[in-house]
């Protein structure tokens, strides 16, 4: 007898438990339609340096599969390490981290930013082109092209501590810069323009930024040549953001500064750190391209732990989202330092759980961008396994930007079941539109059981984004009754109303 009540009792908290835990886990998964859900995909590591197009293909495929497991919405692609391409460029030469020697086109023949961009959208991802605009060469690399724009004209570059960096004083090198990114932004289906932390360099010991004669050849106004160069990024920033628009107004301009923009040490609004930072070191006034409106979003690279002595992960992600609110803000994460940091309460787990937490309880964080895509893959720490099955588990759109549009397009049109061969397949056209902004894109489909209110807010709904307008359904046993919702979304994810379609599978 007494056997028998251990053993119930057993059960009960068995039982317990596996409720707890499960609530857990709801509680943890975002619930938010809208996300920006964003990784990093690098070439300048050499990652795909010595693959034929073939394996490079194909580790991008499963990369891609793996990653819309995981939730991930975006893919952010280096396309331009160093003044050079990994698509086809009448203007620099093909990058060496594609083919391992600068200008020489890669064989078999194929797109890189064209592929991607294709095998992207088929997955209903966004495709963010991404750019370093200023480094000319890297450190390891020993020959440039002959069609280099460092070869081309060597009074547009300067060195410093083994790079070569485009002069962002000279107006002719802005212009270039900007020259290249229209050609991507016309020949390109992207959805975004994204570039990194690098404006001016990174301070090196021993080192001198050497823009003497270029201060004094474009003073413009400036006696003090700290606030001529911040001027000389702002100045561009806005360049190149009115050239990205006015070709198509629709391709969104994302910045990923470093995490520190200044410490409290050097400015009342800093943060309470000790580290880099953006205004003094870099030159880049972020918080003045944010609040002009000058970019789309904002990621700062938040690679820090949670405690980091100068520079809390905490104390940033706070600060970013009481001072940078003018323009979606999407946080950038570091997979492996996040996997490898004990949870301050907990030392059993990794960081993670914590930073998500962080992230919910900030109401202008919208997003965030994975570094790098790989990690997530690897799955180091279990990151990966954890976005697929709590924190991502349900699909997100992406947060709309009404300053770029904010009207919704008509309804897709004659939604109905048809039964093909085996299969049953929903169909939809498009509703009719005029223009970019009046058009669809893209469509959500929802299913609901029969006997559920319809919510088109609740993202668990959600069985497929796609430029289709077909969807397959899966079938149970012809008898099951289930309601369909197809919505169109336009190229800034602006939602139609739905059109409803009850069907037995």
């Amino acid at each position: 007898m007494e056997k028998t009540k251990l053993l119930w009792l057993a059960v009960i908290v068995a039982v317990l438990s596996s409720c707890a835990s499960t609530t857990t886990v709801e509680s943890l998964s975002s619930n938010s339609k809208r996300e920006f859900r964003g990784a990093w995909i690098q070439c300048v590591n050499g990652q795909f340096v010595g693959m034929s197009t073939e394996q490079m293909q194909n580790t991008l495929s499963y990369q891609l599969d793996e990653l819309k497991k995981d939730g991930v919405n975006a893919i952010i692609f280096q396309v331009r390490p160093e003044c050079d391409a990994l698509y086809k460029s009448d203007i620099e030469p093909w990058s060496r981290f594609l083919t391992s020697r600068q200008g020489t086109a890669p064989a078999p023949y194929w797109d890189p930013l064209q592929w991607m961009i294709v095998q992207c959208h088929n997955r209903g991802m966004e495709l963010h082109a991404w750019i370093n605009p200023y480094r000319a060469r890297t450190k390891t690399t020993k020959d440039l092209a002959s069609n280099h724009i460092a070869v081309r004209h060597p009074d547009w570059v300067f060195s410093y501590d083994g790079l070569l960096i485009l002069n962002p004083g000279i107006p002719e090198a802005r212009d270039y810069v900007c020259a290249v990114v229209d050609d991507i932004v016309k020949r390109y289906d992207i959805d975004g323009l994204h570039i990194d932390d690098y404006f001016y360099p990174y301070p090196a010991a021993g080192q001198v930024i050497d823009d003497e004669k270029t201060f004094a050849a474009h003073r413009n106004g400036f006696s003090n040549i700290s606030d001529w160069r911040r001027d000389n990024v702002s100045v561009f920033i806005q360049q190149l953001s009115k050239t990205i628009h006015k070709r198509k107004p629709w391709v969104k301009f994302g910045v990923s500064p470093f995490g520190i923009y200044r410490n409290k040490t050097s400015a009342p609004n800093g943060s309470d750190t000790h580290g880099t930072q953006n205004f003094d070191d870099l030159y880049a006034d972020v918080l003045l391209w944010v609040n002009n409106g000058w970019i789309d979003y904002c990621v700062p690279q938040l690679y820090w732990e949670i405690g980091h002595k100068a520079a809390d992960y905490k104390t940033l992600i706070t600060w970013w989202n009481s001072h940078a609110s003018n323009r979606p803000l999407y946080i950038g994460e570091d997979i492996e330092r996040t996997a490898k940091n004990p949870d301050l309460d907990n030392p059993n787990i990794n960081q993670m759980r914590a930073k998500y937490k962080l992230h919910a309880q900030m109401p202008n964080v919208n997003g965030t961008v994975l570094w790098y895509a790989k990690a997530a893959v690897d799955n180091i720490g279990n990151y990966g396994t954890n976005l697929r099955q709590v924190y991502w588990k349900y699909p997100a759109l992406q947060p709309e930007m009404p300053f770029i549009d904010d009207d919704a397009p008509k309804k897709p049109q004659k939604v109905k079941m048809l039964k093909m061969d085996n299969d049953h397949v929903l169909f939809w056209t498009a509703p009719k539109g005029k223009g970019w902004d009046d058009e669809a894109y893209k469509y959500v489909v929802y299913r609901f059981n029969e006997q559920e209110k319809v919510n088109l807010a609740d993202p668990s709904k959600i069985v497929a984004v796609t430029q289709q307008t077909f969807l397959k359904l899966p079938y149970r046993d012809g008898k099951t009754r289930f309601v369909y919702v197809v919505t169109a979304l336009d190229r800034m994810s602006n939602e139609s109303a739905g059109v409803v379609k009850k069907v037995k599978l």
